[in-house]
């Protein structure tokens, strides 16, 4: 078969959503389509934008087959568990963010826009327009299936998109809570039915749990705080995260009768927070925890019950918790340093206030405070810190880091002079603060003379 030249960026693929597409085209795009459904499809992520071949390899986008297939569904009797079938398997393909805005602007146009009036977002604030059911819109012009269809896309986006995705997750869930409160209420209970019911719910002597993709929570309740009550909560937690369904970002909302917490001041009183300070007390339950702050660790995820200052992501308070038990867990501090969010996450900054206040500057824990630095805007120093620094052993250990600096920056960047330099004056404004500025020589001028010549050093 003779196809036309592909109209494609670069001549990479072709184009489906034109008028005048040939029919030979088209017979391509429903083969490419079909394959997907039968596992033959293969995509391709060499070069942009990402494409999905049939298995005559002629290239198509994932949002325009998308389209193509969704635009070909009956809207009345709408066959729901076809059309899920179809998006699962083409996701699994091409990626989430291949189909997501696809997947939203369908419902936008077949549920938002047929069955309600949308009025205007008017405080400049709002992601999504204000919308009220149509008053003349006959029940049974709502087709179940549809809605279903409209749950599942508003779960994927808590599921797999990224945190901020969870607006449209309420937005949609908002529409179809107007037209059917049963289906969301099911939804709150019950998820989207693809967690094993031993995870959905358990109830053991020491705890009671329920986990919802749908909503991407995790709420635990232990009788007690003792060792076995913490370990059946780490070993949920750890089953919970193993599901691929579940969202990367999730709120956990523990409660038990041990109101104690972190010793970091500022930490938010969340039950996350008491969940660890009670399971870090049981040096065996210190592997398990490391588990699950391995499998929580997301960059760009985060815990959704916390306020916006207070912004963490899964696994901090775990790896807050055995940070301060000891060297052995300083590597996975750093890991996490590494993978924080560096415009938008602080907390990280109490918990090293905390660490070097309680272990000093050494040169096991050093690496802790570049790392750190690193990981936020302007870690600010506390003023017990030019005590802690003041010694041969600590100016030595800093003396070490920076004559190894690059091994902390990307391999690109480690022969980078300037980059090196801003690396450095944030290492010694997180301890010196507006000090460290000129040279140091206010921290040179009041340092004891012993070690005025370190001190000179650490400045050069």
């Amino acid at each position: 078969m003779s196809l036309p030249k592909r109209d494609g960026v670069h001549d990479r693929y072709y184009l489906i959503h034109k008028p005048d597409t040939s029919p030979e085209v088209l017979a391509e795009a429903d083969l490419c389509i079909q394959d997907i459904l039968n596992g033959t499809a293969r995509e391709n992520h060499a070069a942009f934008p990402t494409v999905v071949r049939n298995h005559n390899g002629t290239p198509f986008l994932p949002d325009q087959l998308l389209e193509r297939y969704l635009s070909r569904l009956p809207l009345k009797g709408f066959p729901y568990e076809k059309a899920v079938t179809f998006c699962d398997a083409l996701r699994r393909l091409a990626g989430w963010q291949e189909i997501r805005y696809t997947q939203e602007k369908y419902i936008e146009s077949q549920v938002q826009d047929r069955f309600f009036l949308v009025g205007e977002r008017d405080d400049g604030f709002s992601v999504f327009p204000p919308c009220t059911v149509r008053p003349e819109l006959p029940p049974e012009d709502v087709d179940d299936g549809l809605l279903h269809f409209a749950c599942y896309v508003a779960v994927c986006h808590t599921v797999y998109g990224q945190s901020f995705e969870s607006l449209t997750t309420e937005h949609i869930l908002g529409l179809v809570s107007q037209l059917r409160p049963a289906m969301v209420k099911e939804l709150k209970i019950h998820g989207s039915g693809k967690l094993p019911p031993s995870i959905q719910k358990r109830k053991t002597k020491h705890l009671t749990a329920s986990a919802n993709d749908a909503f991407a929570t995790i709420r635990i309740t232990a009788r007690d705080c003792g060792e076995g009550a913490c370990e059946e909560a780490l070993t949920y937690l750890i089953e919970i995260l193993e599901q691929p369904e579940f969202p990367r970002s999730y709120s956990i909302e523990f409660r038990g009768p041990e109101k104690i917490y972190l010793p970091i001041p500022g930490l938010p009183r969340k039950g996350v927070n008491q969940l660890f300070a009670c399971a870090v007390r049981y040096p065996r339950l210190h592997v398990r925890m490391e588990n699950y702050a391995g499998l929580a660790m997301r960059e760009d995820e985060w815990y959704n019950n916390l306020s916006d200052e207070s912004c963490a992501m899964p696994g901090t308070f775990a790896v807050f918790a055995l940070g301060l038990e000891g060297p052995k867990w300083w590597r996975l501090v750093c890991d996490y340093l590494d993978r924080c969010d560096a415009e938008h996450s602080s907390l990280q900054e109490k918990f090293i206030h905390t660490f070097f206040e309680k272990y000093g500057f050494t040169a096991q824990s050093l690496p802790v405070l570049v790392h750190g630095v690193q990981s936020m805007q302007n870690l600010k120093p506390v003023k017990e810190f030019r005590t802690l620094i003041a010694n041969e052993e600590s100016l030595d250990a800093l003396l070490e880091i920076k004559g190894h600096l690059e091994y902390y920056l990307p391999d690109e960047s480690r022969s980078d002079k300037r980059t090196l330099a801003y690396l450095w004056r944030d290492v010694l404004w997180a301890i010196w603060g507006s000090s460290s500025e000129n040279g140091g020589s206010k921290v040179i001028k009041s340092a004891p003379k012993d070690l005025k010549e370190k001190y000179r050093q650490v400045f050069a």
